[in-house]
């Protein structure tokens, strides 16, 4: 028996037994939905595709978006022997069979397309063993993942292939495929009776999150939960699709780029005072099962970041909503998170604490570490007192306008500036000081 399956034109019809996503596969470029900046005409993929000059590829997509697919109908255009992988289920071993029955073939004179589902949970070797037969030429490597390949993807065959990003499909979109199944009377449902409304559509298309196996799925399980008339119709409602959805399940993975794509929403809405973002991108995370407390973590680094002395009580309210987070525990707790979100956007702005940390931090890199100045330091004995500890130095206290000009800063650095507070909130206040003391340093030399 051929390890290869070759996918004739007519393949995909599908037994009426398949489930309704399997059925309604594209056969065709142009049956295909969604992707145009890759598969629109005169698009370069799609154009090396129609000429039969395509090389081996990562599919980078959320689920649903048509990378099996796309697979699937790049071996049938380039009439390639096609076969599949899933990294749940294949070890060495099979690699190994695959790849030997590859070169074979190509040594007949065929190509061959090797497909790898979810190559992000291929492990190093099994990534390794296709490494030879990508640079031989022996097969062509199309792997789909939903995570950055830059990542998951190991560096040598990542140099070898291409990386195509596609995106999750539009509402308009979903719609429009469903709509093609209740019409079609061979692949689809189109043979059958079935009453739905265009917002009972509609509702289904925004769940599914812009997948369509999940959109098909649940139309499919519409139609089996809906009870016939006497006509035989099946009429799905609102109330029939909200007993199977239950909730919309949110694609995230707490250790994957999704993550990190969340919180810099999160993180920048804040930044820029849009306190409806903010919110929403909060609530996202934490009811797609985001750590509260990463979540709160973050939160007290932005109240210090980007708001700082422009409004000092951020880090307290951040401070106790982590507490309150944690003393309470999700899902009450979580609103404690979302005030301090709504809090933080709403604040003054200021990155000049942020700003002289970076400014301090560069310093230290680039002079050298100068010891501290002998007027800075304490004389606990009398040997350090007789070699000029502490000598020189001016208690702030016993000096009128309680400002000495003495100063603290190494020699290398001195009179260096490096916090500039903006005039927004508090910082306002504390700008106006600073010139206050700046004024009283240089009034004293004057007379001096």
């Amino acid at each position: 028996m051929s390890l290869f399956a070759k996918l004739e034109p007519d393949e995909d019809r599908g037994a009426a037994n398949q489930p309704l996503a399997e059925r309604m596969r594209p056969r065709t470029l142009d049956e295909f939905t969604g992707q145009e900046a890759l598969l629109g005409p005169g698009k370069p993929l799609r154009t090396q595709i129609e000429r039969d000059e395509i090389g081996s590829m990562i599919l980078w997509g959320p689920p649903g978006c048509g990378k099996t697919t796309l697979a699937r109908l790049i071996a049938r255009m380039t009439h390639s022997e096609f076969a599949a992988f899933s990294a749940v289920l294949t070890g060495i071993k099979e690699i190994k069979e695959v790849m030997a029955a590859a070169e074979h073939t190509r040594r007949a004179g065929r190509r061959t397309i090797v497909f790898i589902d979810e190559v992000h949970r291929f492990n190093k070797a099994q990534q390794d063993a296709f490494l030879p037969h990508v640079e031989a030429g022996n097969i062509i490597l199309i792997g789909a993942t939903t995570e950055n390949p830059s990542f998951e993807v190991i560096a040598p065959l990542l140099s070898r292939t291409r990386v195509y990003v596609l995106q999750a499909l539009s509402t308009e979109q979903i719609e429009a495929l469903l709509r093609r199944a209740l019409a079609d009377p061979v692949r689809g449902l189109g043979n059958e009776k079935i009453e739905i409304s265009d917002e009972a559509l509609q509702h289904i298309a925004v769940f599914s999150g812009g997948d369509a196996r999940a959109a098909y799925n649940t139309l499919e399980a519409g139609v089996r939960a809906a009870q016939p008339d006497t006509s035989g119709q099946r009429t799905i409602t609102k109330e029939l699709l909200a007993e199977l959805l239950q909730r919309k399940f949110l694609l995230y993975d707490k250790s994957g780029e999704e993550h990190y794509n969340l919180i810099s929403a999160l993180h920048k809405s804040v930044r820029n005072s849009d306190a409806d973002a903010a919110l929403y991108w909060l609530v996202r995370m934490l009811e797609s099962g985001e750590d509260p407390l990463y979540v709160a973590r973050r939160l007290v680094r932005m109240a210090s970041e980007d708001i700082g002395l422009a409004e000092p009580g951020a880090l307290a309210v951040t401070i106790a909503a982590m507490q309150a987070a944690e003393f309470v525990g999700p899902p009450e707790g979580n609103l404690a998170l979302a005030q301090a979100a709504v809090y933080l956007s709403l604040a003054p702005k200021s990155n000049a604490l942020y700003t002289g940390y970076g400014a301090v931090t560069k310093d230290l890199e680039n002079t050298r570490t100068e010891p501290v100045p002998l007027h800075l330091r304490n004389a606990p004995t009398g040997l350090m007192k007789n070699i000029g500890y502490g000598k020189g130095y001016q208690y702030a206290h016993d000096i009128e306008d309680k400002v000495a000009d003495m100063e603290c800063l190494p020699e290398s650095l001195a009179r260096k500036t490096y916090y500039l507070p903006t005039d927004q909130g508090f910082e306002a206040r504390l700008r106006q000081r600073m010139e206050e003391i700046r004024r009283i340093k240089r009034k004293r030399n004057a007379k001096s």
